[in-house]
């Protein structure tokens, strides 16, 4: 059994890596920071192999999987991305543009690209991690929430298109409320509401993952918030969420 794990230098990546490792898998770790990739090679006691790749770019995605499509994959976490604050006008579209490249299209590519492969075989699992900003607009942080609400809804609908087919293939997607890991340093935010364990987080999606879920809400507040958030109307709904980002970025 092996495993593909992108962005799993730290955080989620990282944890859920170790989980599928205690699974018995096999690895193939993918990230820009070979040191950090080799430490998390450390806690996992299956055979892993390491690649530094930066996944921002198309090209790459398309020679990590020329790199690996003979492997014996069964499971593709595409995990890696960033994201950033601050008022849309005044963000750099430099750093913009390379999320879209990384949040969006790296996760696009390589869904594409393996989903093909387990089609074939019919059998394989495929889980893209977005985010509880996935089912809403996010003033303040509005490019990191728009990547993810791509990534939420292209996976449900390829879901659908697998339903319809009855294939045996997965595909699902991870939308975890507050995480405690790097991504709030790099995007510049500090969350107020308490934030749940990278490592519980992993657990938690990998667990529900091989029962087939195909959304994944980590921790009970987050489902909660979820469920009434529908009955919310969109203009007081974003003027919630404003209040919240504006406090986040605020410290």
């Amino acid at each position: 059994m092996k495993a593909l794990v992108t962005g799993a230098s730290s955080g989620i990546g990282a944890d859920i890596a170790v989980e599928l490792g205690n699974l018995g898998y096999d690895l193939i770790l993918v990230a820009r920071r070979k040191t950090k990739l080799e430490a998390v090679k450390r806690r996992i006691k299956t055979n892993v192999e390491i690649i530094s790749m930066d996944l921002g770019s198309t090209f790459n995605c398309m020679k990590l999987y020329e790199m690996v499509k003979e492997e014996p994959i069964e499971v593709i976490v595409n995990n890696a991305g960033f994201g950033l604050a601050g008022e849309f006008a005044e963000t750099s579209l430099d750093k913009e543009l390379d999320m879209v490249d990384l949040n969006i299209k790296a996760v696009h590519t390589l869904t594409k690209c393996f989903l093909q492969k387990f089609r074939e075989r019919n059998k394989g699992y495929i889980l893209n991690v977005a985010s509880s900003a996935s089912f809403q607009p996010g003033p303040l942080m509005a490019t990191y929430y728009g990547t993810k609400s791509y990534v939420y809804f292209l996976t449900t609908a390829i879901y659908e298109e697998l339903r319809r087919e009855n294939s045996s293939v997965y595909v699902g997607c991870l939308c975890p409320g507050p995480v405690d890991t790097e991504f709030n340093k790099v995007a510049k935010v500090e969350f107020k509401l308490p934030s749940l364990s990278s490592e519980y987080v992993a657990h938690y999606a990998v667990e529900q993952m091989f029962k087939r879920k195909l959304v994944i809400i980590p921790g009970t507040k987050m489902k909660i918030t979820h469920f009434f958030s529908h009955l919310v109307p969109r203009k007081l709904k974003l003027k919630i969420t404003y209040k919240i980002q504006y406090r986040k970025i605020r410290q």
